[in-house]
């Protein structure tokens, strides 16, 4: 209950932003923000809470923002049908790689590469067929209606967002105290003392891949709405993954408010940049891998593991006195 008040809290307040932000410029960062906290929420369902690190969760994103696409451009079927159209897409593809990695007992490394090979299968899939607009992308027309997902000011696209990073992290919250996510933590902690306990270890994995693939679709219907524009190498793009994976890795890897926390650092550190060395083509990957390393290297729990652990030193403080009188 305590957690669920705290989130609530947050995302009130949250809510309130285009209130008081009139810039479209730091409504632009704001819902940058918040789409990356998705991103990075999505992620952390399955490398934070299940500890299978992908490398792949393009091929969520990019499935979800095809969908929306193809769906509008192709086939002039409602956007609003396609939200919910691209989020179960991504749920297929993540059932697929689930079953062809869980089943047969992939994991670290291994699932982290082949989540890889398959986001890279689908960006040359989507380069190819003409569905998708091949190499030159899809361009969805500009239709500027509530109805037709589309809003003429940035606060409307930051109430879309901020609704489905508030589902992401309620259904995180749902996952830290629930007994699905005890199932889920304890085959990321020792999945062989997981079985032995009687845990489905693939039927756990499997669900939490697919939850993960739902949001991460969802994550590409709103850029898809956002941007108007896809091409392969945005949707399916390593930009994406490495993004998805950085938010939680920075914030706090299995943490509720982790993601949250890394995707303010991370669009910090973006802007700063940006206003020091401008638009170099690439600088943003570098600037991403240098602080990958950094963060492993001297935060491996990230910076709500170091919060977590500055607010329990005085504890142990005390703990370790009371001991040694």
């Amino acid at each position: 209950m305590r957690t669920l008040i705290i989130l609530a809290a947050v995302f009130a307040a949250l809510g309130l932003v285009p209130f008081f932000v009139v810039s479209d410029v730091w409504l632009n960062i704001a819902i940058m923000v918040l789409y990356s906290a998705l991103l990075g929420q999505a992620w952390n369902m399955l490398g934070g809470y299940g500890g299978q690190f992908s490398f792949g969760h393009a091929a969520f994103f990019g499935t979800g923002a095809y969908t929306v696409a193809v769906l509008q451009v192709q086939y002039g079927i409602n956007p609003w049908i396609g939200l919910f159209a691209g989020g179960l897409a991504a749920v297929v593809v993540a059932a697929i790689i689930g079953y062809s990695t869980f089943r047969y007992g992939l994991k670290g490394s291994y699932f982290a590469l082949v989540t890889l090979a398959f986001a890279e299968v689908l960006r040359i899939l989507s380069n190819s067929v003409p569905i998708t607009g091949a190499g030159v992308g899809l361009l969805i027309p500009l239709q500027v209606a509530p109805s037709n997902l589309q809003f003429a000011d940035k606060g409307s696209y930051y109430w879309l967002v901020w609704a489905m990073a508030l589902c992401a992290f309620a259904a995180a919250c749902w996952i830290g105290n629930s007994r699905f996510g005890a199932q889920l933590m304890a085959v990321r902690d020792n999945e062989d003392a997981a079985r032995a306990l009687g845990v489905r270890a693939y039927s756990v994995k499997l669900r939490a891949i697919m939850l993960s693939g739902f949001f991460s679709g969802l994550g590409g219907v709103f850029y898809a709405q956002y941007f108007l524009y896809l091409d392969p190498h945005i949707a399916y793009g390593a930009s994406v993954s490495i993004e998805s994976l950085l938010v939680p890795i920075i914030g706090g890897i299995g943490t509720l408010f982790g993601p949250l926390l890394g995707a303010v650092v991370l669009h910090a550190i973006s802007e700063v940049s940006r206003d020091l060395i401008g638009d170099v083509p690439g600088i943003s990957l570098v600037l991403y891998g240098a602080l990958l390393v950094v963060m492993v290297l001297f935060l491996p729990r990230g910076l709500a593991g170091l919060l977590i652990r500055r607010k329990a030193a005085p504890q142990n403080r005390k703990k370790q006195e009371a001991e040694h009188a």
